[in-house]
């Protein structure tokens, strides 16, 4: 279904009854990421609410990078929300979805019933890694240099890009979406806007999350360190609950779908 929030449309995916949880993807995605996830979640009794972020799959992709500030997808969240009539949803995010879920929870406390983060989730946890994690980031830099950028990842057919996601499950869809030159433009708008060379010195000033919250952090991640993950639990108010999924790449709701699932439903169960 199209929502239309915040001045742009999204593409939606509604699917069950019950309580709702917001499945929030990451980059270079789109809802389909959630796929081996909605359903169990339905059959569990949960209606689930799965967007295209702006900028990705289906979902309006504005030009002006100043509509992609972290700020304009929380709104774009709680706008879906409200179009849908939740008071309060369970999150979970993944990736740069993750660092959404968490900012969501973190502004919008009387919104989030609970918070998972798959990979990653406090932007200060990130920086508190330190030299290890900055390695592993080495392309937040790059991707700031608008064309520059795009030129990188598209030259000799999709080759840097298709070696720097290599373990994505889905990488021949991903790089047929990405060879549309807006989508790839509008994709990197993420990291242009949060994920500067001075947020990476300096994360914005947060409230603590206070929603029961589940971090987990998969062993084979290429992008992010244990560290990151762990390091949030400084930054919760709440209950704060750990999982390590080892032998797990990135995406791991794709690579394990049913120990995601797993997890995911015995940590929501508790809500």
């Amino acid at each position: 279904m199209r929502i239309e929030t915040n001045g742009i449309e999204l593409q939606v995916q509604v699917s069950g009854s019950g309580p709702d949880v917001l499945l929030v993807h990451g980059f270079p995605d789109t809802h389909a990421s959630w796929r081996y996830q909605v359903p169990a979640l339905n059959a569990a009794g949960y209606r689930t609410i799965v967007p295209d972020l702006r900028g990705f799959g289906a979902s309006d992709k504005p030009v002006d990078l100043a509509q992609y500030e972290l700020t304009e997808y929380l709104a774009d969240l709680v706008g879906v929300l409200d179009e849908l009539g939740v008071e309060r949803a369970h999150v979970v995010g993944h990736d740069w979805g993750a660092s959404l879920a968490y900012l969501l929870a973190a502004s919008y406390p009387d919104r989030v019933a609970s918070l998972t983060c798959l990979s990653v989730a406090s932007p200060a946890a990130v920086v508190d890694a330190g030299l290890a994690q900055r390695e592993k980031s080495w392309y937040f830099l790059l991707f700031q240099f608008s064309g520059i950028a795009e030129r990188w990842l598209a030259q000799d057919d999709f080759a840097n890009a298709r070696q720097w996601l290599a373990t994505h499950p889905d990488l021949y869809e991903v790089i047929e979406r990405l060879r549309d030159p807006r989508a790839l433009s509008t994709s990197l708008g993420l990291y242009r806007t949060g994920a500067g060379p001075q947020l990476l010195v300096e994360p914005p000033a947060l409230p603590p999350v206070l929603a029961p919250m589940l971090g987990v952090w998969s062993s084979e991640d290429r992008y992010l360190t244990e560290e990151s993950m762990t390091g949030t639990e400084k930054y919760v108010g709440g209950s704060w609950r750990y999982e390590r999924l080892d032998g797990v790449g990135h995406w791991m709701q794709l690579e394990a779908p049913e120990r995601v699932n797993e997890l995911l439903l015995d940590f929501l169960s508790g809500q």
